[in-house]
């Protein structure tokens, strides 16, 4: 593991030596005098007045020093500071006031605590932290005396971009760089403070891939779960690179993480002032909540569980307005009671039969032939719905088509993100494209299983693919995609990811939908 240390600890009993050993020969010399006696309360003063003179010496490198420690080192993991650090303890249960602790041990992310007196200037996006001083304490009223020495003592500074691609650098240049600077609070100092909260903040950026569901999910919403549950709602989220539509489409997720607005940083030029700050974002791997790393344990299921409480009031609505409309085109049918009453049964009837959602794509990665896929379906004896996502497609609507769902059908690409909004248990079969084995597995066929789902990776044949015609049965793109996509991501994303579609072979693929279906009998 690397750890992360600014500065380096003074090592104990380098500091002080000519002091001290100035101090011991005073006395030694005193004690050792033909006037000890006759002199003693002079001397006692004399003594005492030395010994101060030490202390006032040596009190700044006693009391003052501007190490930041590791946050996994030996000496901060005694003090419990690794557990707060992967949310197991409380929020700056082991910081110090007026200082700055980073980890930077992640490949994925780099995590930042400031405690103290916080304050943002948005127009230099920088966040200060001051060390107050109490005046009643007999540290800080010694560091008085040596106002002199501390002015010229280096601040503290780190430099950070809270989001969770660390290692991607072209996706990092598109991401806002803060600056986090420690200050001690020099005695008459005034800050103007505009707003002042009285909990944490956590910042955190929405630039990056934000436009990509997997990515939002994966890099941003389940990071921000997984960095600010423990809060239990009471933080402000202040966001960078900030876009409206963001907030729009993850309102509901937001609310249900912070009971407080969020704030648009590079907008706002006020100075918010908080207690605490969480710079940048924790993340364990692919779309799901490591337990061993959260307070209390919480899972991806939790998770799961807070979408729920989220989706829930718009997908009651959803359902209303839904049974609304049917009342409404059977009021104003001009059929008889007896074949309403027909109608009704058999909705009722089709209600209990298993539902399949087919997750329908466009252009690269469709399934060209979907319309005889869901007829196959239905003759198998599901109740089958289509459904076409798009970047403005309430997220309501398609997590209560798949929360309220059995199987879900769809090849490989960020819209399978969507497994998330499945009750555990359901089955999730995904159909895997040439060239796209490792991702599929990895991104999507893992996470699912962690969340409880029963998992079907259904890797196509060549046949299967548009490839397959395009550059012929004995063309390295077809029999080898290994050897392709290790040439790099461009290779890969060209061909494979744009320029393939699917055309199952349904004798082949029903076998998978069956055993689906029958394991969904058995279940309901």
């Amino acid at each position: 593991m690397v750890y992360y240390q600014r500065y380096q600890q003074r090592k104990k009993g380098e500091v002080g030596t000519e002091e001290d050993e100035e101090c011991q020969a005073l006395i030694t010399e005193c004690a050792n005098s033909g006037y000890y006696k006759r002199t003693r309360p002079k001397l006692l003063s004399f003594l005492l007045l030395s010994l101060l003179s030490c202390s006032f010496i040596l009190a700044p490198h006693l009391f003052y020093s501007d190490t930041t420690f590791s946050l996994y080192s030996p000496e901060v993991e005694n003090e419990g500071l690794a557990a707060h650090m992967v949310a197991n303890a409380p929020l700056g249960s082991s910081i110090s006031n007026g200082t700055i602790s980073c980890d930077r041990s992640s490949f994925r992310s780099d995590f930042c605590i400031m405690k103290g007196d916080v304050r943002t200037q948005s127009p230099s996006s920088s966040i200060f932290v001051y060390r107050s001083r109490d005046k009643s304490s007999f540290t800080n009223y010694l560091s008085g005396l040596v106002e002199e020495h501390e002015k010229r003592e280096e601040l503290q500074q780190e430099k950070i971009k809270p989001y969770t691609r660390k290692w991607e650098t072209s996706t990092m240049d598109t991401v806002t760089e803060l600056d986090l600077i420690a200050k001690k609070e020099s005695p008459g100092m005034k800050h103007q403070c505009d707003v002042q909260h009285d909990v944490p903040a956590v910042f955190f950026s929405t630039g990056g891939y934000t436009g990509n569901v997997y990515h939002e999910f994966n890099d941003g919403i389940l990071p921000l779960y997984i960095t600010s549950q423990h809060l239990s709602k009471k933080v402000v989220f202040v966001i960078l690179d900030f876009h409206k539509w963001w907030l729009m489409k993850y309102g509901d997720i937001i609310s249900h993480l912070s009971d407080y607005p969020v704030i648009d940083f590079s907008a706002d030029k006020r100075t918010h002032c908080f207690p605490e700050a969480i710079v940048g974002m924790r993340i364990h791997n692919e779309l799901t909540v490591d337990s061993s790393l959260m307070d209390g344990n919480k899972s991806i299921l939790d998770f799961r569980n807070l979408l729920d409480r989220a989706y829930r009031p718009r997908v009651r609505s959803l359902i209303r307005e839904q049974e609304a409309k049917q009342k409404l085109s059977v009021s104003v049918s001009p059929t008889s009671k007896s074949s309403s009453r027909i109608k009704r049964k058999v909705h009722e009837r089709s209600l209990k039969r298993p539902k399949l959602v087919i997750i329908s794509r466009n252009g690269s990665r469709a399934i060209t032939n979907e319309n005889l896929l869901a007829k196959m379906a239905e003759k198998i004896g599901f109740r089958v719905q289509v459904l076409r996502p798009e970047s403005s497609t309430e997220l309501a609507k398609i997590y209560w088509a798949l929360n309220s769902s059995d199987v879900m059908i769809g090849v490989h690409g960020a819209a399978m993100s969507h497994f998330l909004f499945m009750r555990p248990g359901s089955v999730f079969i995904q159909v895997i494209p040439l060239g796209t084995a490792w991702a599929a597995e990895a991104y999507y066929g893992e996470p699912a299983r962690k969340l409880g789902l029963e998992y079907i990776g259904y890797k196509i044949l060549t046949t299967e693919s548009s490839l397959y015609g395009k550059y012929g049965k004995d063309d390295p793109v077809v029999t080898n995609p290994r050897s392709v996509t290790k040439k790099g991501w461009e290779y890969t994303k060209k061909i494979y990811l744009e320029d393939q579609t699917v055309r199952l072979l349904l004798r082949r693929f029903r076998k998978q939908l069956v055993g689906a279906y029958n394991y969904t009998i058995e279940r309901i």
